[in-house]
């Protein structure tokens, strides 16, 4: 496991991870809200376009809301919503990022141990 701790690919093995890139933005954006979609599309290793429509995609789900502040983008996340595969569906966003964030993150999110929050930005 040189470098970042993961495991080398052989050269011809198929990439593949358990969340899909919409999961990889709403943990982007769940560590940093005021994240720029250009920062999240570097960290994710998709386009900036691909973020965009991501973001869209989990506006209409009630997944994410943008908030404008000055030239800025905010992202307020609503923890409480169903995650929309009938599989996964008994349990929310929230769980979710639980699973995923480093303990700061989670405690902000009013992670295992607090009532958690409804929404977080």
């Amino acid at each position: 496991m040189p470098g970042g701790g993961r495991p080398e690919a052989d050269a011809g093995a198929r990439h593949w991870t358990f969340l899909s890139n919409h999961g990889h933005v709403l943990v982007c954006l769940a560590r940093d809200p005021e994240a720029r979609l250009r920062d999240v599309a570097l960290a994710v290793g998709i386009t900036e376009r691909a973020v965009q429509k991501i973001v869209s995609d989990l506006e209409e789900a009630g997944v994410v809301e943008r908030v404008r502040e000055g030239r800025r983008n905010r992202y307020r996340l609503f923890l409480d919503r169903p995650l929309r595969h009938p599989i996964e569906a008994h349990r929310t966003v929230g769980s979710l990022l639980g699973m995923v964030l480093d303990e700061p993150a989670v405690r902000r999110l009013g992670g295992p141990g607090q009532e958690p929050r409804r929404s977080v930005e």
